[in-house]
């Protein structure tokens, strides 16, 4: 009886100790502050509505700024999303709008990537042999191509291998014994690294390299701060020899940049292997701890000349919070190129310069669909643009199919991503939810011909808000590959029907149009 008393003390000792470090935590304090501002803001405007001569001003910027807004050249979505904040609220309306718009802090950022980009031109050209395979080939992939290397600079390659992991268990399995066989280099950059199993055993393995003189290099999103790792953790990698970056830190301002995340997911060994999909470095997207679920994912290795494109992305983003000039050269080695059928398109899509590639690959792939395309992804909050793709391809013939998750993570957001289903249903698309869990893969499969794999979710954040990569495939082997895992996930899915919307709360249906307006901004 005593130790059990004992036993429960401790309990309560360690909660307590846990409780103590979450109050007085930087994430609490960051927490905190961003409130005071919010209110200090909300206390501002509410003076300012006092004042019948002001309130009248404001509602001449207003309509104002309606006016500005919808000439200009944003995404309709959007539009609507910040002309109704003004209407209903002009002052407070008005002023987030220029707060978000104003920011300079995405001016910065953009000089910055600017020049890396500029930097890095001499390094990323489409081949001659490849242009001219392709002109035979397929006119339109040319042209996909061209338009991803004038936006954003990345090159169409061939010779490059695709082995394509259906679990975060298969790649993470792989992931262990290519950075065993590192020699001289090794860049992970990931949106969660969250201590666990799974980290704890990387980070054996990169001390170890380090030790043996290879350069290793980590890089995460600065969330993780929030809920996975100390404020100071890239110092205590520094200590062990591991350059180490935050990307864009939580601070206790507000600040619109803070809202662009790096949710990528690249891993460069040595620039002969590269890894890219939706698995982060955390215990859930092995199942070695469960959350909502059986977790889903996916993600595709390439072993190649498309190695360099993704060498590439990661030094860009690691130099972009630096003014000096960035070192290439050193990390972009000469392999023997595999011979290997198809193309491959590493791409990336950044908040900065506004060009919205992601959305358009994926425009491309449906709007040139033939006979089915079939998508996975966690989230479905889209835009006008995305909805008309997907209910044309179906209605002329296509086979549309999308997999979402049955056990969402974000609730809202998912009860959001339902109220799609039914205009999307009756155009004739097919929607099926994974019933064992969760399914975080970010995913596109057409004709046996085309693929996508990569961190871009069907949703605003991911497509306008985060920095993001994928890999776009064509005529690879792999291709056949995703669609029987494909396939074979949808075995473990149930069909969604009418009626399925139909026996949805009211609440929860009429919940789920009302935060659909405020989606652009989610």
């Amino acid at each position: 009886m005593s130790r059990i008393r004992q036993k429960t003390k401790k309990v309560k000792q360690s909660g307590g100790r846990v409780l103590f470090r979450l109050i007085f935590s930087r994430t609490m304090v960051t927490i905190l502050l961003l409130l005071l501002q919010i209110l200090c803001l909300g206390g501002i405007f509410r003076m300012v509505r006092l004042s019948k001569e002001l309130i009248t001003l404001s509602n001449l910027v207003g309509m104002a700024a309606i006016v500005y807004i919808i000439n200009s050249e944003d995404n309709p979505a959007f539009k609507l999303a910040w002309v109704l904040p003004i209407c209903l609220v002009p002052v407070f309306g008005i002023g987030f709008y220029f707060f978000i718009m104003l920011n300079p802090g995405n001016r910065g950022l953009q000089k910055l990537l600017n020049r890396r980009k500029d930097e890095t031109k001499p390094y990323l050209r489409t081949e001659y042999h490849v242009v001219e395979k392709l002109k035979k080939e397929s006119t339109g992939i040319r042209n996909l191509g061209h338009y991803i290397q004038n936006q954003n600079g990345f090159p169409t390659y061939d010779h490059t291998n695709v082995t394509f992991f259906s679990t975060g268990e298969e790649k993470y399995a792989d992931l262990l014994k290519e950075l065993e066989r590192a020699e001289h280099f090794i860049f992970l950059e990931y949106f969660i690294i969250n201590q666990g199993e799974v980290w704890d055993h990387v980070l054996e393995i990169l001390e170890r390299k380090v030790k043996e003189g290879v350069e290793v290099r980590v890089m995460y999103d600065g969330m993780c701060a929030l809920v996975s790792l100390p404020y100071r953790y890239p110092q205590q990698l520094r200590e062990k020899g591991i350059r180490a970056k935050m990307f864009s830190p939580i601070k206790p301002l507000l600040s619109t940049h803070q809202n662009n995340r790096d949710h990528r997911k690249i891993a460069v060994i040595d620039g002969r292997v590269a890894y890219n999909g939706g698995i982060n470095l955390a215990d859930e997207y092995m199942n070695l701890k469960k959350r909502f679920g059986h977790w889903k994912d996916t993600a595709v290795k390439l072993e190649g000349e498309a190695v360099r494109s993704f060498t590439i992305m990661f030094l860009q983003m690691w130099y972009m919070t630096e003014t000096g000039e960035g070192e290439y050269e050193t990390y972009l080695p000469r392999y023997g190129a595999p011979m290997a059928p198809g193309y491959v398109i590493p791409f990336n899509d950044d908040p900065i310069n506004r060009l919205d590639i992601a959305e358009s690959v994926y425009l491309d792939i449906l709007y040139k669909a033939k006979k089915y395309v079939h998508i996975m992804t966690p989230y479905l909050i889209i835009d006008n643009e995305l909805v008309t793709a997907l209910t044309y391809a179906a209605r002329r013939g296509v086979d549309v199919k999308l997999i979402l998750p049955h056990i969402p993570d974000k609730k809202i957001i998912f009860a959001i991503a339902r109220t799609y289903y039914p205009q999307l249903l009756e155009a004739g698309v097919k929607i099926y939810e994974y019933t064992p869990g969760f399914v975080h893969a970010k995913e596109f499969v057409s004709d046996d011909k085309k693929a996508v794999v990569g961190s871009i979710n069907l949703d605003f954040r991911s497509l306008y808000e985060h920095f993001e990569c994928a890999t776009f495939i064509y005529k690879n082997p792999v291709i056949l590959d995703i669609e029987k895992d494909y396939q074979e996930t949808l075995k473990k899915c149930r069909k969604i029907d009418m009626q399925f919307c139909v026996d949805l709360p009211l609440w929860y249906r009429i919940g789920g149009h009302v935060f659909r307006l405020f989606g652009p901004l989610v």
